[in-house]
């Protein structure tokens, strides 16, 4: 059985206060404290009735993807967090923890959507696509998994990939695109229109932690990881614009019509453009030093709204 002789937290030093990932979990107590249960869903519910049935039927779609992906996230972060205690590094690990938190409570969030606007729980396997499935299903947890056996540099990075720059950074935001176009543009569902604000500015520290990770990866191991991050990405990305793509087909296919007046067109280029910054920014950390990554303030990330 392992034992543990020593603490970081008695030697001279104590946490590193300068450190990237105990900016992100300042942030995380400051802003991520929010109950998924103080979101009044009352003119939500009300709002739902008036809705046409093609209406209802995209957003049961939209929030069924959200709702699984979450407890994908959910379920899944175990592994990762386990390789980051394995390799010492105690303020990733502080911060980990408030991130296992707050997807919980996105898991919330959408729960309380079917329970109390929605009008009750069905089987909502059926929106689930082949590109859905392929990547929440097997990229997402085989990347994780993975970690038990491999916490290699390369397989960390990977794994990263899937979870905060493919599932995070490009199809949550494009999904959460797709929320603020339906629900402002209509001016309805006040309660979920402030509750999904919450969950983006979560992600948004998620996102950034995960830039952070590749960043340190890429500064500590060098060339060898940014060709797998880059690759990996490469590979995905056409799997998250699938998702969107036969959501819409099956929109479409069933109503004859896209509802709400979206453009599928629009949101596959929001998909793109969102993959292209993210390759972009972990591009530019080929050129910083490991203090640089570990010490130097995260910046804000103009492409995440409402982040913390």
């Amino acid at each position: 059985m392992p034992t543990r002789a020593t603490y970081r937290t008695l030697t001279s030093g104590g946490l590193d206060r300068r450190h990237t990932a105990l900016r992100l979990w300042r942030k995380a107590k400051r802003l991520g404290t929010w109950n998924p249960d103080d979101f009044d869903l009352g003119r939500d519910a009300e709002d739902w009735r008036g809705l046409a049935p093609p209406e209802r039927d995209m957003l049961m779609q939209l929030a069924a993807l959200f709702m699984a992906g979450e407890e994908a996230v959910t379920r899944d972060l175990l592994p990762l967090l386990r390789a980051v205690v394995e390799d010492g590094y105690l303020e990733d690990e502080i911060y980990l923890t408030s991130f296992l938190w707050e997807e919980a409570k996105h898991v919330d969030l959408f729960d309380r959507f079917f329970a109390e606007v929605a009008g009750g729980h069905e089987d909502l396997h059926h929106y689930q696509g082949d590109h859905y499935r392929r990547l929440f299903g097997h990229e997402l947890p085989r990347a994780m998994n993975r970690l038990y056996t491999d916490a290699s540099p390369t397989a960390q990075a990977e794994a990263s990939v899937v979870y905060h720059m493919i599932v995070e950074g490009v199809l949550a935001e494009t999904g959460y695109h797709s929320w603020y176009t339906i629900l402002h543009r209509r001016g309805i569902m006040p309660g979920m229109r402030e509750g999904i604000e919450h969950v983006q500015r979560d992600e948004g520290r998620h996102i950034r932690y995960g830039v952070y990770l590749l960043a340190r990866l890429i500064a500590a191991h060098g060339d060898a990881v940014w060709q797998a991050i880059q690759a990996k990405m490469t590979a995905l990305m056409p799997v998250a614009v699938g998702v969107f793509v036969e959501g819409f087909e099956r929109l479409e296919r069933v109503h004859g019509h896209i509802p709400f007046g979206l453009d599928p067109e629009e949101f596959a280029e929001y998909a793109m453009s969102q993959f292209q910054k993210r390759l972009v920014r972990l591009e530019k950390a080929r050129r910083q030093t490991l203090d640089e990554v570990l010490y130097r303030e995260p910046a804000p990330d103009p492409d995440v709204q409402n982040q913390g």
